[in-house]
């Protein structure tokens, strides 16, 4: 059975919100190293997270950015935290939204969760600031 190349609209939708919110950069590299194995996968993630459920009305980018911080933060994925940190530059999500999140990680996934987490972005927020330190003139 061939599998079709031509992708759904819901797929479409969901690219459009991945560059949004991951930026256009970041997506391009993702998409760049893909490969033949791990294409059903990112296809996935592209239409249901991305398409599904980061596209929907209901709740605003800054407000899924919240709530996504918190439950990888209590789940530990480390990378995704980090890259969910950066992301806040295109959601809107400030600094004190991120300490926010990370205080009830404490208090409702353990405090070992949360503190890990605030390590990983403080350190994604300081390379964020970096790269404009530098540009300034001294």
């Amino acid at each position: 059975m061939q599998q079709s190349t031509e992708k759904s609209a819901r797929y479409r939708e969901g690219m459009a919100t991945r560059r949004s919110v991951l930026g256009a950069a970041h997506v391009d590299r993702a998409e760049a190293a893909k490969s033949a194995f791990d294409a059903p996968f990112q296809d996935l993630i592209t239409e249901a997270a991305w398409g599904h459920v980061w596209s929907r009305p209901n709740w605003t980018k800054r407000e899924r950015s919240i709530v996504t911080l918190a439950l990888l933060a209590a789940l530990g994925h480390d990378e995704e935290v980090a890259m969910h940190v950066r992301a806040t530059a295109n959601t809107g999500a400030t600094k004190e939204d991120i300490m926010e999140a990370m205080l009830h990680v404490a208090i409702y996934a353990g405090v070992p969760a949360a503190n890990h987490a605030i390590r990983i972005a403080r350190g994604a927020l300081e390379g964020m600031e970096a790269p404009q330190e530098r540009e300034e003139p001294k």
